[in-house]
């Protein structure tokens, strides 16, 4: 059976609604892992047949937890996961076009291949209260996350990918 694995990190909540979405959704179509990102190993890596990054955007770029994740598996998994699908997911404050070409980027490096448009999830959050405090989701985007990791969970599943 083929393994999605769902790697995400998130200090206000947004991310993690969004990768438990996406997750509820995916499970229904193949064997699902969600894993916080300083959770996962480069096994876990590796043992995946495709991947769901998913992380906020802070201060323009991807969140240094995420980042380092990317730095402590790479060269565990350098020139073993060549081609493998993944998709991508943001939760950001303002656009997260920021975040998204620095998480592409690394993906590129890793050698992964998108399947699907980077998801960007605004909240809008602006002044110091909004962006430190915890962050509910409206349905509808979690709606599309849930779209995203059904999506890749099946194309998985049928060999699509």
């Amino acid at each position: 059976m083929t393994e999605l694995l769902i790697v995400w990190h998130s200090r206000t909540g947004g991310s993690r609604q969004m990768a438990e979405a996406a997750h509820a959704a995916a499970r229904e179509e193949c064997t699902a892992t969600l894993r916080p990102a300083d959770a996962v190993t480069p096994d876990d890596v590796l043992r995946a047949d495709g991947y769901i990054f998913c992380a906020p955007e802070n201060l323009a770029a991807l969140s240094g937890a995420m980042k380092e994740f990317f730095d402590r598996c790479y060269y565990e998994v350098l020139g073993r996961i060549e081609g493998r699908p993944y998709a991508l997911m943001i939760c950001a404050g303002s656009d997260g076009a920021g975040a998204v070409r620095q998480a592409a980027r690394i993906a590129q490096g890793w050698r992964l291949r998108p399947v699907q448009e980077p998801m960007i999830v605004c909240t809008h959050a602006q002044t110091r209260e909004q962006i430190l405090g915890q962050k509910p989701l409206p349905e509808d985007d979690l709606a599309r996350c849930r779209d995203l990791g059904e999506a890749l969970a099946a194309g998985l599943a049928m060999g699509a990918f």
